[in-house]
């Protein structure tokens, strides 16, 4: 492109123009745009208009040719362009959204990009975008289990109301255990987090050891009362629940909440309930452990404590339990239930029944 056209302003366009210049509320387009045209209009050569307005001689020749077709308003719009690309036509669309919700081709258990572009005759691009406007993610399945337990309604409404409403006079514990905890130890140190590169862990691991953590949550202040020892039998349960019996203080009724685990329900351990009569034991529904709130805290210590650990012996690994349970203990507040028993068991009607 040259210059094809001689700019002439009159007195009108060129108090406009100026005035679009000055004015610092105009965009920064516009200023450039005008500017160029009252520097043609002193005749000064195109690469001295250009340097002056910060721009190329192209954009000069082009907004130059755009002033004497259109005059001062033709520099305040842009021209309309087509489309960078044609849209997706509707068809192609509804065909896209319908196979994703089919099974897919061959022996294949679910559709990637790559397949659909290749079955709707799209780019991997334009399946994304379909995708993602649909929300539609064929690479995630979430998982789920039915509790098939005749009495899981009256279990949710009594754990539930007696964790959301605790008795007078009463603790309410969440207890369980976390078994085989292994002290694992790299093979070469790692390297610490950088900006712009994450920690580094080795893939290998020398074994030093596993324990178990026994812990019972309270529901009414959020602190947590844990011991190890290096197997969870029904020993090592009684043991712990006499840990728990001097913890609390006397005079208060204790409520444990419980899963189906059979170290749970052992003769021994039924022995010893019958010799404390102010502890009661509330069983979870079988394949619901969810709602036993102490699963919560095993899992905040297993990401925040365990996975990245290094830990040189199992004395080593039961100082770094010790110590995080101090810490949660030193800023816990209380469990809070959000769901009544009632929205729970309503969720159910939404999953299949249990071909158990």
């Amino acid at each position: 492109m040259a210059q094809e056209v001689c700019v002439i302003v009159d007195a009108g366009d060129r108090a406009r123009l100026a005035a679009i210049t000055s004015d610092r509320n105009r965009p920064q387009k516009h200023v450039q745009r005008a500017r160029i045209i009252l520097l043609s209009a002193d005749r000064l050569s195109v690469a001295e208009i250009a340097r002056q307005a910060a721009a190329s001689r192209p954009a000069v020749w082009r907004w130059q040719a755009r002033y004497a077709l259109a005059g001062v308003d033709g520099l305040l719009r842009d021209k309309t362009r087509p489309p960078g690309r044609a849209p997706v036509p509707t068809a192609t669309v509804a065909k896209v959204l319908a196979l994703t919700c089919s099974e897919p081709q061959g022996q294949a258990t679910h559709w990637t990009g790559r397949a659909m572009a290749q079955a709707s005759g799209i780019s991997l691009r334009s399946v994304q975008r379909i995708w993602d406007t649909h929300r539609l993610q064929p690479h995630r399945l979430r998982s789920f289990k039915r509790s098939n337990d005749p009495a899981f309604a009256e279990k949710v409404e009594d754990i539930v109301g007696l964790t959301m409403d605790p008795p007078m006079h009463t603790v309410v514990l969440s207890i369980d255990e976390k078994s085989q905890i292994q002290a694992l130890d790299r093979t070469q140190p790692g390297l610490p987090l950088k900006p712009g590169k994450c920690g580094t862990m080795t893939h290998d691991y020398k074994r030093n050891g596993v324990t178990t953590l026994f812990a019972a949550l309270n529901v009414q202040d959020g602190t947590v009362l844990g011991r190890c020892m290096p197997q969870h039998r029904h020993q090592e349960f009684v043991r712990f629940l006499n840990a728990v019996e001097r913890a609390v203080p006397a005079g208060k009724l204790i409520h444990a909440i419980a899963d189906n685990y059979a170290t749970h329900k052992h003769p021994k351990v039924r022995a010893w309930l019958e010799r404390h009569p102010r502890w009661v034991f509330h069983f979870t529904p079988t394949s619901a452990s969810w709602i036993n709130a102490v699963e919560g805290f095993f899992s905040a210590l297993s990401r925040r404590r365990l996975r990245q650990g290094v830990f040189q012996s199992v004395a080593d690994l039961e100082q770094a339990i010790a110590r995080y349970i101090r810490e949660h203990n030193a800023t816990s507040s209380p469990f809070v239930w959000t769901k009544p028993a009632g929205t729970i068991l309503a969720k159910l009607d939404r999953l299949p029944a249990s071909s158990e």
